[in-house]
């Protein structure tokens, strides 16, 4: 990811490029970690390009239109897991999509109308999900564990609708989920 600066024409993001300059994104950033790196190099590197401008050094760099991506408005509903993805996809998910729109999931029980959890970390445990239906939980006794199409997904913090925001054993506590149940 990074930084651009360009040079304004009649189009969104069309114009020549002056500057760029690039951060990785590393294994723990999140969409709100990464937005927050980016906002703090943004005004060393609109230094750089006025100073570039008033040197009258500042290159043109034209953009090739073929690489153009476009990225929609976030809705929340994008942040709804498909626990028929791999385990990595849903944790990387969880970390792009936080802080905004977040990431949810739902688990209908005979004794109450279905309940909406937020899932606000979680770790990708690599290989098979097991025999278990993407979405079971496999384990809930100190840990969350989730079978998905490739994987097991340990949930890290959760949150169940109207609680707060807590660490999973904390929050398994209170709220005890049942090994086989699917979310």
């Amino acid at each position: 990811s990074g930084v651009t600066i360009m040079y304004m024409d009649e189009g969104l993001d069309t114009g020549d490029v002056l500057l760029t300059e690039r951060t990785p994104i590393t294994p723990e950033d999140t969409g709100g970690s990464l937005h927050d790196r980016l906002a703090s190099m943004a005004p060393a590197c609109i230094e750089r390009a006025l100073d570039l401008l008033e040197k009258g050094t500042a290159p043109r760099i034209p953009q090739d239109p073929a690489l153009a991506t476009h990225c929609g408005k976030l809705l929340r509903e994008h942040g709804r897991i498909d626990w028929n993805d791999s385990a990595e996809n849903i944790a990387r998910l969880i970390r792009a999509y936080s802080p905004w729109p977040g990431t949810f999931t739902t688990l209908s029980d005979e004794s109450t109308a279905t309940r909406i959890y937020k899932i606000h970390r979680a770790t990708a445990i690599p290989g098979e999900g097991g025999c278990a239906l993407p979405g079971t939980i496999l384990s809930s006794t100190g840990h969350l564990h989730l079978a998905t199409r490739s994987g097991i997904l340990s949930i890290e913090e959760i949150q169940a609708e109207g609680g707060r925001r807590l660490p999973t054993t904390d929050f398994l506590r209170g709220h005890p989920l049942e090994v086989g149940k699917r979310f």
